[in-house]
């Protein structure tokens, strides 16, 4: 073989076995040639290929990304949600309109992208869950990775409710007129009659209270399980499973559909709104800024909010997504991509929903004026008002809305003192679009109501639900997998196994999201079990990776993985302004809850309209357990480790893990600087990297060519990782395949 070749290939049917000891005692360490040279080990009768800078004495070897493009699609699908649809621009309305987007783009740079990076980096380096990534960095801190999980399970035992009140409505839409469009009859021996409760709410709103969800008075009142919503349910984790049950070589399949969709469906639903009656004025209310909303502190509260969640931090997904990557891919970019794809979702999202409530906005203001338009006529007949009021122009066959302010502002002037007993509605197309409606209100009420008016509505309605199955079903793979892989990289559990359990004890326990008052179970869990634990989670993986293993050490770590020194901005965003921001946050956050009391919105029957309500001494417990359960696995696991009470003989990933992690706790020799560093490559002659040699966890595609690139290009990490684990100095390092 020759000494300076510029590309070194082994064919996987040559019958030379030499070993990868052996062609690195025949190379020169300086041949920067080599460096980037291509090499195939033939590994046992099997001939796979194998990735020798992450190899294990395992049989199984790690999974990967078929492409770059399915790696992005998984990524987007998991932080691109159902939040994205009706949370962004409830936001957006709720707070100055086109306004709202300045503090959060602000915020998207400050935390959103900084932090994204760092959860991108640490788990395509060090090729685990989140259980050992912070296992790895700081044994102490290893109880991040099981609050990520145990929240990632509370969020998906709720999610995919949603999921399941999705299949309803997409189940109900094949139907003309939509089962929604208009109030039942109610029939006896005698009359008809439109049902009252229904009649004093809307068809939309008593469809979704009374015939999904059936919902009871109270949280206390349990009601039974809803059939309907008990079979969606099951639906809804069948599809989970199904998609998950091979890790990323089956959800990463389905991901080509269930990310790319709804993007379809946003374009089309955002052409048709366009041609609606009023759709611009919805557009024109989006866009109009009302500068002075940004002054106050609220606002930049709820936009690092909604950063925060939207990009899916502090799950573990992100993290386990890239733990599949190879170790020379460009994270960065995969970073600044994915939250900018992110962003610009939100903004599409929202100019489908502010033009279609634009179209809702000018019906219900027809209805208004036509309403009023009777009153002004009755007030006339019985000589309330004087005829000479009235314009000569106006025929009240056929009342426009700017008619109508006519009519009302000269009659204001008039009788101006008694104009408050007329009681006549300013019918302002404003007034409806101020009308802020978030959450399931907006998908499920207002967004349902507005189809009802589109031509062929129910096609739409089609769509419209399967995008937020599509959008949900994203998210939650991204979910089950911060709780999958992390399970799975420390145990060594079967994934197949895991999988189908994780799968039914999570639809067995979401039964209490199918009762009656299931609804209220929901809203519970989404505002106590994610919110304030997420934020302590990306704190303190924040403060490990820039205070505890060192932001020197992570940014050499980050130019020889990349191949390129980060910007600057980043050492000083995850050294001072993120963590600084974030807790700033959390400080508001807890402030808000104390002046908040625990309450939730009930939908009381004889009144049909929302009630608030305060949780009863239970439900208070359940809120605050949810938060402690979330959190508890944070300092067991440091006072297990404080105190040296967590046997480090007892086996596996773990046990290496914290083996290694302790180095940064030492006085630090500059031989063991190294041993902890994440990224080991900077000489041949340096210690080992954190994962062993053996297997690779990269298949070779079709058609591309007779050699894999080695990851990096660099021997100094992965090459010679088969010399040192032949030494029997050499440190233990975790094992890495799945």
């Amino acid at each position: 073989m020759p000494k300076n070749g510029k590309v070194v290939k082994r064919e996987l049917d040559d019958e030379v076995t030499e070993s990868v000891k052996d062609l690195l005692s025949n190379e020169d360490t300086c041949d920067d040639s080599f460096k980037k040279s291509s090499l195939i080990v033939n590994d046992g009768p099997d001939d796979k290929d194998r990735d020798v800078e992450d190899g294990s004495d395992s049989e199984e070897e790690r999974p990967a990304w078929n492409s770059k493009l399915q790696y992005i699609l998984a990524q987007v699908g998991f932080s691109v949600g159902l939040g994205n649809v009706w949370r962004f621009p409830y936001l957006c309305q709720k707070n100055g309109g086109g306004a709202y987007l300045v503090p959060y783009l602000i915020l998207l740079v400050l935390i959103g992208i900084p932090l994204f990076f760092l959860e991108l980096a640490v788990g395509q380096r060090i090729r685990r869950g989140s259980i050992g990534v912070w296992n790895y960095i700081s044994p102490r801190l290893g109880g991040i990775g099981f609050a990520s999980c145990v929240v990632c399970f509370f969020v998906a035992l709720y999610y995919n409710v949603i999921i399941g009140w999705s299949l309803f409505y997409f189940s109900q839409s094949f139907q003309q007129p939509l089962p929604w469009h208009e109030c039942p009859l109610v029939k006896n021996k005698t009359l008809t009659y439109v049902e009252p409760e229904c009649e004093k709410s809307s068809a939309t709103t008593y469809y979704w209270y009374r015939m999904a969800l059936n919902i009871s008075d109270s949280i206390s009142e349990s009601g039974g399980l809803n059939w309907k919503m008990t079979l969606c349910l099951l639906a809804a984790w069948t599809l989970v499973c199904l998609a998950m049950i091979k890790g990323i070589q089956s959800s990463g399949k389905v991901m080509y559909f269930s990310s790319l969709f709804p993007y379809v469906v946003l374009i089309c639903f955002l052409v048709r709104a366009l041609l609606l009656t009023g759709s611009i004025d919805g557009i024109r209310h989006m866009f109009t800024p009302k500068l002075e909303i940004m002054l106050e502190p609220k606002v930049w509260r709820e936009a690092a909010t909604q950063v925060f969640f939207a990009l899916g931090l502090g799950f573990g997904g992100v993290i386990a997504f890239s733990s599949y990557n190879k170790r020379d891919n460009n994270c960065h970019f995969d970073a600044v991509l994915v939250s900018f794809i992110n962003f610009f979702t939100s903004v599409l999202a929202t100019l489908v929903v502010f033009a279609v409530l634009g179209f809702k906005a000018n019906i219900m203001n027809a209805k208004c004026v036509a309403l009023n338009t009777k009153k002004i006529v009755g007030l006339l007949d019985n000589k309330i008002i004087s005829h000479d009021l009235i314009p000569r122009h106006i025929n009240f066959s056929q009342v426009t809305p700017e008619d109508y302010l006519l009519m009302t502002k000269i009659i204001r002037e008039v009788q101006e003192d008694n104009y408050a007993a007329l009681n006549l509605d300013p019918c302002r197309i404003e007034d409806e679009l101020n009308k802020a409606v978030q959450g399931t209100g907006l998908a499920f009420i207002a967004f349902t109501e507005a189809m009802t008016h589109f031509p062929a509505s129910p096609f739409w309605s089609v769509m419209f639900f399967l995008m937020l199955i599509n959008l949900g079903l994203g998210s939650m793979f991204g979910t089950i997998e911060g709780i999958i892989t992390p399970i799975v990289d420390t145990f060594k559990v079967r994934k197949e196994f895991l999988t189908v359990g994780c799968c039914v004890l999570a639809f067995l326990i979401g039964l209490i999201f199918v009762q009656r008052s299931g609804n209220y179970f929901v809203a519970m869990f989404d505002d106590y079990s994610a919110t304030l634990p997420l934020l302590i989670v990306v704190i303190l993986e924040n403060i490990a990776v820039a205070w505890v293993y060192g932001i020197d050490k992570f940014f050499d770590d980050l130019k020889d993985m990349l191949g390129f020194t980060p910007y600057r901005f980043y050492y000083y965003m995850w050294k001072f302004i993120t963590p600084l921001v974030l807790l700033v946050l959390l400080a508001t956050t807890f402030i808000q809850l104390g002046m908040t009391p625990p309450s939730y919105s009930a939908w009381k029957e004889d009144l049909a309209q929302e009630t608030s309500l305060s949780y009863p001494t239970w439900g208070l417990a359940m809120c605050i357990s949810l938060v402690v359960a979330a959190m508890l696995p944070v300092p067991v696991v440091f006072i297990l480790r404080y105190f040296n009470l967590l046997d480090e003989g007892a086996g596996g990933l773990s046990t290496v893990s914290y083996k290694k992690g302790r180095i940064i706790k030492e006085e630090p020799s500059p031989e063991d600087e190294d041993n902890a560093s994440l990224i080991h490559g900077k000489s041949p002659s340096e210690a080992p990297s954190p994962m062993p040699p053996g297997k690779s966890i990269y298949r070779r595609q079709s058609g591309a060519g007779d050699s894999d690139t080695a990851p990096n290009g660099r021997y100094g990490i992965g090459y010679l990782m088969a010399d040192t684990a032949d030494t029997p100095d050499t440190p233990d390092t975790p094992e890495s395949d799945l």
